[in-house]
């Protein structure tokens, strides 16, 4: 290769290596406003080529002083766009020390998704880096536009919304523009730019090889070790919830609970679905400073007890707590969404007093609710990505087909999942969006897959959803107090109807979670785990004593309430004149009365539902890996000896009697090369074979040499002499194939 050509392929792999690492930026900023679904990724995509293109004339015709200036107009008209879509009020409150504050949340793990205006930020955030990065690649200032494109990224993965392969390649992008941009400018060689390569392909193996080897975050081979637990999958991802492949269960206690009646304690509540989990947006909160107001409708108390058993970092509770007492709520914060946090960290046997408002609501009065949904209800929780597929919205229009209301259309969602899904916590994390990929290419998932899917169908339709995340009620060890385990942790829906507010429904099926949560607890004890059980939890399920009336029946002190007036985890078990046995919360079931285990049932809760093709990491890192291993063939000359080998033994498919015979001795002179010696520049063909005929040559060869020289000088050949030839070398070859692979190519 030429120094002039290698100049050019330098060049070239360096504007490559930019453009690479200007696609991985944009594609984090592509999924920001992607997931916001107003309908701005193809405005995104436009910005984009506009900006590239803008950058490609500027760097014909200014000097980077110039193109510096432009981009601080980039950045200025991109802060005022920002600025100006904030709600007045947000305006309002503008300060310098809170635009730095919001920098430093940022840079400190403050997810772009979490901002009101993501997609907005996203927009305006794009053109001055991509603008400058592209620039300065042009301008051939490679070290200084993977500085400013690094620089970009590096904020997006501070924030948290670069995922590693999108990191990676960012990592590869700017390690390629200043390498081979290094190379381009001191006039590399080829050999220069393989040694690249094989640096370049070791990086990326070995920086993913972890997490993509058999044994990773999926199969992991330690599962009780490597896998997280469905506590960290959701309770302790407090303002956004991944959802992850196979997880574990804990069985920790956590705390106890003294209520009336068993609830689901609520820790957060999530809005934006961003395809592979879900971001509790704007992330403000204020301090607990009183009683906190509750949902429309008719309401009544339900006070909780809650004591920590163990260190806990969240103020679990049951939907819509209006009031809390204790020293927690000295400290304690409110979400915007009506949820309590810890202002910090609750200690062992610390207890606290909530009082909340759950909804009181028939079947009958979900049925006959509006669809008048509150503005700020309607564009907080219909929200989907744009890219959410049409199969899903079809799906979804099918099993709601035929129903006329809001509650109807959640029962057949409800009902269809748990019908066509299994229960499995080992399942291979999808790729793309999960609830598209749990509705049409999983068999099995656990309560995150299931909640979002039924949570993203529902939004569909166009009715209000979100995820929330908590625990179930736990184990019973007294008439009104439960235990709960970090095994309780769970994921539900929450359904808003306009004159009763938001209602819970739980998609995921009962009973084989409760198996697969009864067969850890139990052999948790069985393997002397510490901290599995309280004094009063290690007998087993509480049960009402037996009370003889006077007509010699038994009644269950625990039953459910009959009235047609009913909230919570019992309105679809009242006396509603209702056939359906669970409904609103159907996970909860009477009392949560736990289910016999047997193996069979831990065993289908536990099957394997992974399998398929590989994931689009392993295949990127697999690809990565064949080009290191070419560069490697090509650097010590393997791939020379290889195809030269392969070159010689086969002649090709037929062309014209002198092209064959032309070819054929091309592989002869290459094969006496490799016994003999090669043919000196100036010497015939006739001339070199003659010599080479004293040192013991085969006569047959001089019979191709013949042929060939009138073929190639002479009149031509028949297609007989031409079979002759290429017949008399692959007799050549064949015989001197041991002697070929002693010498070098």
């Amino acid at each position: 290769m030429s120094r002039r050509t290698s100049r050019r392929t330098f060049r070239g792999g360096a504007l490559a290596a930019v453009a690479l690492l200007l696609f991985a930026l944009t594609s984090v900023l592509y999924h920001i406003t992607d997931v916001v679904g107003v309908g701005e990724s193809a405005t995104y995509l436009l910005v984009v080529a506009g900006t590239v293109l803008a950058a490609t004339g500027v760097a014909r015709l200014f000097r980077p002083r110039t193109a510096f200036v432009l981009t601080l107009l980039f950045l200025l008209a991109g802060f005022a766009a920002y600025f100006f879509s904030l709600p007045e009020a947000q305006r309002a409150a503008f300060s310098l020390d809170g635009v730095l504050a919001d920098v430093v949340a940022l840079l400190t793990g403050l997810s772009v998704l979490r901002l009101a205006q993501a997609d907005v930020w996203a927009l305006a955030a794009t053109p001055a880096p991509v603008f400058f990065t592209w620039y300065l690649a042009l301008r051939r200032r490679y070290v200084s536009a993977a500085t400013v494109g690094g620089a970009t990224l590096l904020l997006l993965v501070l924030t948290g919304d670069a995922d590693p392969l999108t990191t990676l390649a960012g990592v590869v992008g700017v390690a390629g523009a200043v390498g081979l941009g290094t190379l381009e400018a001191r006039g590399g060689v080829s050999a220069q730019l393989d040694t690249f390569a094989i640096v370049i392909a070791a990086m990326i193996v070995a920086s993913a090889s972890l997490s993509v080897v058999p044994g990773g975050a999926t199969q992991p081979l330690l599962p009780e070790t490597n896998a997280p637990t469905s506590e960290q999958n959701l309770v302790q991802s407090s303002d956004q919830v991944d959802i992850e492949g196979s997880i574990r269960l804990s069985p920790k206690v956590r705390f106890s609970v003294e209520s009336a009646e068993p609830r689901y304690w609520r820790t957060s509540v999530y809005d934006r679905y961003t395809g592979g989990g879900w971001v509790r947006s704007e992330s403000e909160t204020r301090v607990y400073d009183g009683r906190l107001e509750s949902g429309p409708g008719e309401r009544r108390e339900l006070t909780q007890r809650v004591t920590a058993r163990t260190r806990l970092e969240s103020l679990p509770a049951a939907a819509e707590p209006v009031e809390l007492r204790g020293g927690p709520a000295d400290d304690a914060l409110v979400t915007d969404q009506g949820t309590l946090r810890a202002g910090g960290s609750l200690r062992a046997n610390e207890s606290y007093t909530v009082v909340s408002e759950p909804p009181r609501y028939t079947s009958e009065q979900l049925r006959r609710s509006s669809d008048d949904y509150p503005d700020e209800v309607a564009e907080r929780y219909l929200q989907l990505p744009d890219s959410t597929s049409d199969r899903l919205r079809e799906r979804a229009a099918n099993v709601t087909e035929g129903e006329e209301n809001a509650y109807d259309k959640a029962v057949a969602v409800e009902e269809h999942l748990e019908s066509t899904k299994e229960y499995s916590l080992t399942v291979d994390e999808p790729s793309g969006d999960v609830a598209d990929a749990f509705l049409f290419e999983m068999e099995a998932g656990y309560c995150t897959y299931y909640a979002s899917t039924m949570a993203v169908m529902l939004r569909s339709e166009g009715i209000p959803a979100r995820m929330a995340t908590g625990y179930t009620p736990g184990q019973q060890v007294a008439e009104n107090e439960w235990v709960v385990r970090g095994l309780n942790a769970h994921a539900w829906v929450e359904v808003y109807f306009p004159e009763v507010g938001w209602v819970q429904f739980d998609p995921t099926p009962s009973d084989p979670r409760q198996s697969a949560e009864n067969a850890r607890l139990e052999s948790a004890r069985q393997g002397d785990e510490s901290n599995v059980d309280t004094d009063n939890s290690s007998e087993g399920e509480w049960t009402p004593t037996p009370t003889e009336t006077p007509d010699e029946t038994t009644t269950d002190t625990t039953s459910t309430d009959t009235s047609a007036d009913v909230d919570g985890p019992q309105a679809e078990q009242s006396g509603a004149n209702e056939s359906r046995p669970s409904g609103a919360v159907s996970g909860l079931g009477e009392n949560q009365t736990a289910v016999p285990t047997t193996s069979e049932s831990v065993g289908a809760a536990e099957e394997d539902a992974g399998g398929g093709l590989p994931s689009s990491e392993t295949l990127g890192v697999g690809l990565a890996a064949l080009v290191g291993l070419a560069a490697v063939a090509r650097r010590t000359g393997v791939s020379t000896r290889a195809y030269r080998s392969v070159w010689v033994r086969v002649q090709g498919r037929r062309r014209t009697p002198e092209r064959d015979t032309e070819r054929a001795f091309e592989r002869l002179e290459y094969l006496l090369s490799r016994q003999y010696r090669a043919r000196r520049p100036g010497e015939t063909p006739r001339r070199y074979l003659r010599s080479l005929s004293r040192l013991g040559l085969d006569e047959r060869a001089l019979r191709v040499g013949e042929v060939y020289e009138r073929a190639r000088y002479g009149p031509g050949v028949s297609r007989d002499e031409a079979e002759s030839a290429i017949e008399t070398v692959d007799a050549l070859v064949g015989r001197s194939t041991p002697i070929l692979g002693r010498f070098r190519s």
